[in-house]
């Protein structure tokens, strides 16, 4: 019969205890230990995707200055589908055409909006379960915030 995926993570804990290393000890010691006596190694797939992430993740992060002095992302993502797969396609601001640049900025929207839906959801359990003698507010209205910050922004630079 064949060993679940389970029972050789099983195994190798019971191995890692054999071997005399560190008992008790971190999944992250034992995973090392795993890996450098080559009893463990990751799927390529598993690689691509960790992989993937971190460029994302790095993506997601970098920032440039346009002409005006404004401090924005410099690549953005797009989901599309391509054939019959959904795929995220990043581009640079600077070079993304039109289209790219539009289905971008409208997810990234409805990313904004599923938080404030998520949000209000959260503010409003708490407040009918836990009841409050003075119930959470919450405005989802950001156009203030927004006017405030860019204002800011623009003393800070004057």
């Amino acid at each position: 019969m064949a060993r679940t995926f389970t029972q050789n993570m099983q195994n190798l804990v019971s191995r890692y205890r054999e071997s005399g290393r560190p008992w008790p000890t971190t999944t992250e010691q034992m995973a090392a230990w795993a890996m450098d006596n080559h009893l463990w190694a990751p799927h390529r797939s598993r690689l691509i995707r960790l992989c993937a992430d971190q460029l994302a993740d790095a993506m997601r992060d970098e920032y440039i200055t346009d002409p005006q002095g404004r401090r924005v992302r410099a690549k953005h993502a797009a989901r599309v589908k391509i054939g019959n797969k959904q795929q995220y396609l990043w581009d640079d601001i600077r070079t993304a055409n039109h289209e790219h640049m539009q289905i971008a900025t409208q997810q990234r929207r409805q990313q904004i909006v599923g938080d404030c839906v998520q949000l209000k959801r959260d503010v409003d359990s708490y407040n009918e379960n836990r009841q409050p003698q003075t119930p959470v507010q919450i405005e989802l209205d950001f156009t203030a915030d927004v006017a405030e910050v860019e204002a800011l922004n623009e003393d800070q630079a004057a």
